[in-house]
């Protein structure tokens, strides 16, 4: 039987060493971390944070959720993830993404917003390259390469997995064409499942394996034994993120709810494909910690 896996994020700048010893210990497979340059309130940068948490745990697995990958220069993101692997004993999990909610950081960085799709694209093709072959030669319309071989190379063979985040069908179409697996988000298990075989038919027209091909889900959560509470939570929490409304929105996108109602709700993303479950917090600050013990303790079990 496949094993389902769950992650959630480090959500602070600081403490980091002793917040990734916690994930591991609530008993989470894999622990995460996302990055900005600049953004509306404190962030880190991913591998920075996973290179902490690398040393301060054992076994977890690390995941970058996700690499903003058209800020870097594809060679040096291949460099980071390789040393990365190397640091951790082959834990890197390399998930990527094309970001641009935040067009100010592209500006600082001297990269067109609109070229980020393309870049990320391009980017993986040299990443993959870089990984898996010496003497590397590449010529595209971002990068230049000229027998260029990575030392070391990252443990993982024949790379660490990459995983394609987004909503779009550029992004789905990226993660087919040059990823491991799929993380999608906002998403509801209705959606999965027709990117699942979206993505299972692209695959197959470009003479990729479908059967290696990963699924999973980024999902907000708020779980609470009153489920109004947990529902409250989580349209405040979103609302105020994404300066939206969320209320008639929260039930459709989110794990919200009991411990039961996140039980069944999480049974019909695995129905429609999903084997990977990043959970990070809907909910006030100082819900956080309970929100994610609920979860380690009266969610995650029952998929053991």
């Amino acid at each position: 039987m496949t094993r389902i896996e769950f992650g959630t994020g480090i959500r602070t700048v600081t403490d980091i060493a002793a917040a990734a010893r916690h994930i591991e210990e609530l008993g989470f497979d894999i622990v995460s971390a996302g990055e900005h340059v600049m953004f509306h309130g404190p962030i880190g940068n991913t591998f920075i944070t996973l290179s902490v948490a690398a040393g301060a745990t054992e076994h977890i697995k690390l995941m970058s959720t996700i690499v903003l990958l058209p800020l870097y220069p594809a060679a040096l993101a291949a460099k980071m993830g390789a040393a990365l692997d190397n640091a951790s004993g082959g834990r890197y999990m390399f998930g990527i993404g094309v970001g641009g909610e935040f067009p100010r950081e592209f500006e600082a960085c001297g990269v067109p917003v609109k070229e980020r799709g393309p870049r990320a694209s391009e980017a993986l093709q040299v990443i993959r390259k870089l990984w898996s072959e010496e003497n590397v030669s590449f010529q595209g319309r971002f990068n230049t390469l000229n027998e260029i071989t990575l030392n070391p190379m990252p443990i993982q063979k024949p790379t660490p997995p990459i995983w394609v985040a987004g909503r779009q069908d550029g992004a789905m179409r990226r993660a087919a064409l040059h990823g491991d697996g799929w993380l999608p988000y906002m998403y509801t298990p209705e959606m999965l499942k027709d990117s699942v075989a979206t993505i299972s038919d692209l695959r197959t027209e470009n003479n990729l394996p479908v059967d290696n091909f990963s699924h999973g889900v980024f999902i907000f959560t708020a779980v609470h034994e009153d489920r109004d509470t947990a529902r409250e939570m989580a349209a405040k929490q979103l609302g105020k993120q994404y300066a939206q409304n969320f209320d008639n929105l929260v039930n459709k996108y989110t794990l919200i709810g009991t411990p039961e109602d996140c039980r069944k709700r999480l049974r019909e993303y695995i129905d429609a494909g999903a084997r990977l479950f990043m959970l990070t917090s809907a909910c006030p600050e100082d819900y956080v910690e309970e929100n994610i013990k609920l979860i380690a303790e009266k969610v995650i079990p029952a998929f053991r």
